[in-house]
């Protein structure tokens, strides 16, 4: 059988979308018509602000920490480069959960530590007080170990779409006499960006369900703000139906919010 054309791929209507957005509406139904499902949304969407803040500010900081990455593996310094891409390696090599551990009661002890060695001068001018670790919040810990595990995955995303770039044009930017920031920031970047985008929004999407690790924590999410009714209630079914339903919400919303972001920009430039 030969492949489907393009033009019939173009048309083809997404029967996927409508039978997920007709059980998302039947669902939204039932939920809305028993006391039972209604009282378990409301008490597991309260945890859906933290959950969006986490996702939002690590994958923030990831994606600035992860161009940085991604400049000094294309660095004409060797040592830079090596640096980049131990940092990489090693970073992917960890478990998420096992980083989220690790930053939370090893590696904040440990900056608390540091610090308050290298600020002692001012401390005992009396600028400010001692840091101590409960002062470091679990959220935030949270949100460094994702930022820091994320950055490993967008630095070789950034790599990959700069380095997609024509380097003819790389060269002309040269030769119109352009410095290496004006031709990242006009050149490279504005291309790079339509090869970056697809992956990046992956990822940001990945990071919405990774995100419920830091219930790990204790951290008030969706999903342990599930776990805590579902341990005293017993309703596991009914909390974790609730729970699943949120999360697909949440990352088909937002894969479909991309997909619309993506055809936008790709007409753009074939116009």
């Amino acid at each position: 059988m030969a492949p489907p054309s393009s033009s019939s791929t173009k048309a083809e209507f997404p029967w996927w979308l409508a039978v997920a957005a007709v059980l998302a509406l039947a669902a939204a139904l039932f939920i809305a018509a028993s006391d039972l499902y209604a009282q378990v949304f409301a008490t597991v969407a309260k945890g859906i602000g933290i959950t969006v803040f986490v996702t939002v500010i690590a994958f923030a900081l990831a994606s600035v920490i992860g161009l940085g990455i991604a400049l000094m593996g294309l660095s004409a310094s060797p040592w830079l480069r090596q640096i980049a891409r131990f940092y990489v390696e090693i970073i992917r090599g960890v478990p998420i959960l096992v980083l989220l551990f690790w930053i939370a009661f090893a590696g904040a002890p440990a900056f608390v530590a540091a610090w308050n060695v290298l600020t002692s001068p001012l401390q005992s001018a009396g600028y400010f007080g001692e840091l101590l670790v409960r002062d470091v919040s679990l959220l935030w810990r949270a949100i460094m170990a994702l930022t820091i595990g994320y950055s490993a995955f967008i630095s070789e995303v950034f790599r990959a779409g700069i380095q997609a770039v024509e380097k003819g044009q790389i060269e002309a930017a040269k030769a119109l006499g352009l410095s290496r920031a004006q031709r990242f920031r006009l050149i490279v970047f504005p291309q790079a960006i339509r090869t970056i985008l697809p992956p990046l929004g992956n990822d940001f999407v990945a990071l919405v369900k990774d995100s419920s690790l830091v219930s790990v924590l204790g951290v008030a999410d969706i999903t342990q703000m599930g776990k805590v009714y579902a341990a005293g209630s017993f309703r596991f079914f009914e909390t974790y139906s609730i729970v699943a339903y949120i999360y697909l919400i949440l990352t088909v919303g937002l894969s479909l919010a991309l997909r619309a972001l993506e055809r936008r920009l790709r007409r753009q430039h074939e116009e």
